[in-house]
């Protein structure tokens, strides 16, 4: 007797309660209205293709959206802004792909090279096409580092980031003590996804002053990068939006229209210390709008390594660079392969079963 072989999708979808009931006819372009981008570094990399598909699907029904990065998330999404965002965006996984650190490498040196490569990234007014963007609002997120947090002498802060787990682990809003969230934002967006929890926030609008620090400061991983002086802000130190919001649990649900979240797995971690603490979960009335697209498990088993790439890649592969750009690679173009499943699933929902979020 033959077996019967049921294609497995490359593509997870989970929507929270409202978002299911506005899917019942599939998802229209026109009613995007929003899209979060979570920290994550290289995984970045491994979602060049679903990003790719996303934002030319995007393009059938222009109208204005808000983009809402941490970290690398908010990279994705200057890349999604330029005037040819399937190239920039390939350029990222490029760039980031060809990184490479010698043993000895500095804090200095990775934040020379980091900057470097997103001024290669975005090229010649690739700043000025954020600003300027005719129809998707930017926001960054960042933190303003505190006590020994709002240092860079590594051994100061190290015992700033254990203090600030500890805090965080006790309950997520003594984090304020270490970090205040900012929203670095495009002046022209209505800023509707705002937190109202017990994190403090301060709103920055963006200017072509202030971008590049902005889009530094997202990705500065404490004791990777240095932090950034942010122009016309507070004296401080400030950091990587992940540190507070990785994954980005904000208020994103708003009549009928959706946030879709092209994501690198299927769970919402609001913190970055909260990694480890299964407990701290996001809050469901925040995501009733929310469309989230993931990679199965099957699909990642099939990559290099079974996962998609890692920020620790750099050190498991260390001295075999070109093995690991060789896994980058691959990851990149099987990519391709989320991004057609999202666009099957749009013609024919019935490929992939939508999964309460």
């Amino acid at each position: 007797m033959t077996a019967i072989h049921i294609r497995q999708p490359a593509l997870i979808i989970k929507a929270g309660r409202r978002a299911r009931q506005l899917l019942q006819d599939g998802l229209r372009p026109d009613q995007v209205a929003i899209l979060p981008g979570a920290a994550g570094g290289p995984k970045a990399v491994g979602m060049t293709g679903l990003d790719q598909a996303v934002f030319r699907w995007l393009e059938q029904a222009p109208r204005e959206r808000d983009l809402v990065g941490a970290s690398i998330g908010g990279w994705r999404f200057a890349c999604a802004m330029q005037p040819d965002p399937a190239a920039a965006l390939a350029r990222l996984a490029q760039r980031y792909t060809e990184e490479s650190y010698h043993p000895g490498v500095t804090t200095a040196q990775i934040t020379a090279q980091t900057r470097q490569m997103l001024r290669d990234i975005l090229g010649e007014g690739g700043m000025e096409n954020i600003l300027s963007h005719p129809r998707y609002r930017l926001s960054l997120l960042l933190v303003q580092s505190h006590g020994l947090a709002n240092r860079e002498d590594k051994a100061a802060l190290l015992a700033g980031l254990a203090m600030a787990a500890a805090l965080n682990a006790l309950s997520r809003q003594l984090i304020r003590h270490s970090f205040h969230r900012v929203i670095c934002h495009d002046a022209r967006s209505s800023l509707r996804f705002q937190p109202q929890d017990a994190i403090p926030t301060r709103l920055h609008a963006l200017h072509a002053d202030n971008l590049e620090a902005a889009l530094m400061g997202t990705v500065a991983i404490p004791g990777i990068l240095h932090g950034v002086q942010l122009p016309d802000a507070p004296p401080a130190i400030y950091r990587d939006g992940g540190l507070t919001d990785y994954h980005i649990d904000f208020p994103f649900a708003h009549g009928d229209e959706i946030a879709l979240y092209p994501h690198f797995t299927d769970r919402i971690v609001p913190g970055w210390f909260d990694k480890t603490l299964p407990w701290r979960k996001p809050s469901a009335a925040n995501h009733a709008n929310t469309v989230l697209l993931a990679p199965s498990r099957q699909y990642l088993a099939a990559l290099p390594g079974r996962r998609l790439p890692d920020r620790k890649d750099f050190r498991r592969y260390l001295g075999r660079d070109e093995l690991r750009r060789q896994h980058w690679r691959a990851a990149t173009a099987e990519s391709q392969r989320l991004g057609d499943a999202f666009l099957e699933w749009l013609e024919k929902p019935a490929t992939i079963a939508v999964q309460p979020l």
